[in-house]
């Protein structure tokens, strides 16, 4: 997998108006295309969650003292550095309208209809 981060550094993170029937044609059913859209950018959420915890892991201090609290400014420009990412949601449909998710149909699903 591409660094998320690198891939959408020039991407707008601004929510913009997509044309609908433009999104249906690779599958031709709005709600598919949705669909697809919609796991991309679960599986897009769930990596940057686990990347983020990762990195601010190797800053966290254990101790035993409640009131003891501590900030870290290398924890608050990471932070802060992916708050500024596009939403999952952005990146995902970017990713769709260039082509460059993958989307097929289990052969049971197939045999179904």
């Amino acid at each position: 997998m591409s660094d998320i981060k690198t891939k959408v550094q020039g991407l707008d993170p601004n929510v913009k108006a997509r044309d609908v029937h433009g999104l249906a044609a690779n599958t031709g059913n709005v709600y598919e295309a949705l669909a697809i859209i919609t796991k991309r950018s679960r599986q897009l959420a769930i990596e940057l969650k686990h990347e983020l915890h990762q990195k601010l892991e190797e800053f966290a201090v254990s101790s035993d003292a409640i009131e003891e609290v501590s900030e870290n400014k290398e924890q608050i420009e990471i932070s802060k550095f992916y708050e500024r990412l596009p939403n999952p949601v952005v990146i995902a449909s970017e990713e769709y309208i260039n082509g460059e998710l993958y989307s097929r149909y289990n052969k049971k699903q197939e045999d179904d209809l």
